[in-house]
């Protein structure tokens, strides 16, 4: 890890959605130390600051893949970006999903939005090692049909289900309509012997956790990531506080168990 930001190009852009892309990257000089699936950089847009974005890619030599929705003067700085551009990165920061606790377990993906990136090198981990785990389900929710990243990709996934389901659908939509939850009744997993990995809006994590105990999967196996203002990355400036946890540093993966009291304190 290291505090310094480290040169690193971008060699390919590939677009998601209108606002969206996802950013390829090569170190320029020596790569930063390796990333886990799950784990984060400070991605530094100069003359616009930095921004934290988990990997949605481990290419191997190094790179690393960085997707990024513009809804910033930062974040609109990184989507900016093409190929030959230079950013500033450092890392890795946080904890990352622990897929290999998870082995000979069913493994279910709960995504929304643009929560699927960090949750995408997880899948790709257990599609490319399918002896190690159980049955994977992968459910997906998203605002609408234009807002659905990946879609090539997704249908390409080995599962033993793969849900895709949006809020508002277009004319032209025909698939399932409604929160992500309601793709559980259709995933094929056991409970008690199940790890769950959730990754979206903060409203869809707890209800999606929340759906989750009541089927029977304990606390403990629920993994979540969440987000907060994280600034310095290292523990020391407290933005991205919750609770007694610095996200930066004890998160951004962290346990159901250890977050479900924190999420329902009323912040002042």
């Amino acid at each position: 890890m290291t505090d310094l930001p480290v040169a690193y190009r971008v060699v390919d852009r590939r677009a998601e959605t209108a606002d969206t892309v996802s950013l390829h990257l090569e170190p320029v000089g020596e790569p930063l130390p390796a990333f886990a699936p799950g784990q984060f950089a400070m991605v530094w847009a100069f003359g616009r600051g930095e921004i934290p974005l988990s990997v949605s890619a481990l290419p191997p030599g190094g790179g690393l893949v960085h997707t990024v929705r513009s809804v910033g003067a930062v974040s609109e700085g990184v989507h900016g970006c093409g190929i030959g551009d230079v950013l500033g990165l450092r890392g890795p920061y946080g904890t990352g999903w622990e897929l290999d606790k998870a082995r000979r377990r069913d493994l279910l993906v709960v995504a929304g939005g643009i929560g699927l990136a960090p949750l995408r090198p997880l899948v790709r981990r257990a599609v490319a090692d399918p002896e190690a785990y159980g049955r994977l389900n992968v459910l997906i929710g998203a605002r609408t049909p234009d807002d659905l990243m990946a879609r090539t990709e997704i249908a390409q996934w080995p599962t033993a289900y793969t849900g895709v389901t949006v809020d508002r659908p277009g004319q032209d939509w025909t698939g399932h309509v409604g929160v992500v939850t309601t793709l559980l009744d259709r995933a094929h997993f056991t409970p008690d012997t199940t790890t769950a990995f959730v990754c979206g809006p903060e409203p869809m994590i707890r209800a999606t956790a929340r759906d989750l105990l009541h089927r029977g999967v304990p606390a403990e196996r629920i993994r979540v990531s969440l987000e907060r203002n994280m600034r310095c990355a290292t523990g020391h400036c407290g933005h991205c506080q919750l609770g007694p946890l610095l996200l930066c540093r004890d998160g951004p993966v962290l346990s159901w168990s250890q977050v479900e009291p924190l999420l329902y304190v009323r912040e002042l």
